[in-house]
Parts: structure tokens; C-alpha cells; sequence
């Protein structure tokens, strides 16, 4: 009796490992895609906007003719984007505000991700 128990309770925990990962699969589901391009050490647009608790996935093509860092200090993050090419930050959801984000290669170059 005791070996159907074991078996009993490994298929529960099983059951219960399943029904955990469920959730996160769908919070990747939900991930909102922001697409930004740089040009003339400028953001297009400069202004992004993307639901509060939801992840987030920035698409950065960099157009200018020398190399830049996309980072943000309010969002934890900051990667190098080569000129003619993309790059793409995953951001954790957010809570309601206003983020800054710019290239820090060239601090003029300014933005802000809007979390309503």
C-alpha cells in the first residue's frame, strides 16, 4: 500500500508543478513590445507608452552612425546598441509613473516610457 501512496503523491506533485508553471507562461504571453529607433542622437518616438504590471520588451534600432548605450536608470537596465543594428531589453511590469531612459553615450538623447 505504501509503494500506490508514493505514486499517489508524486503524481499531486506533479499536478501542483504544473499548475504553478501555467501562470508564468501566460504572464510571457502578456509581454507588451515597444519599438524605438535612434536617429540624429534622438528616441522615435520619444514618448512610449505600455500598461502598469506588465513585462516589457523594448526593440531598440540604432540609426545613428556611432554606437550607443541604451540605458535607464529608473528601469534597471543599460545595452550597448551598435550602429545599424537592434537591440532588445526585457523590463520586469511596472508600477504607474513616468521613466526616463537615454542614451548615455550622449545624454541629450532623452526619453520616457509612460506607465498609466
Amino acid at each position: 500500500m505504501k509503494f500506490g501512496r508514493s505514486i499517489g503523491l508524486f503524481a499531486l506533485a506533479a499536478l501542483a508543478t504544473a499548475a504553478v508553471a501555467t501562470p508564468r507562461a501566460a504572464i510571457a504571453d502578456d509581454t507588451v513590445t515597444l519599438s524605438l529607433t535612434l536617429k540624429d542622437h534622438k528616441f522615435d518616438p520619444a514618448e512610449v507608452h505600455a500598461p502598469a504590471g506588465v513585462p516589457i520588451e523594448f526593440h531598440v534600432k540604432n540609426q545613428n552612425g556611432i554606437v550607443s548605450e541604451f540605458e535607464s536608470s529608473d528601469l534597471h537596465f543599460e545595452k550597448i546598441v551598435p550602429n545599424g543594428s537592434e537591440a532588445v531589453v526585457h523590463v520586469r511590469p511596472q508600477q504607474p509613473g513616468r521613466y526616463n531612459f537615454f542614451d548615455d553615450f550622449h545624454h541629450e538623447t532623452q526619453g520616457f516610457l509612460i506607465v498609466p
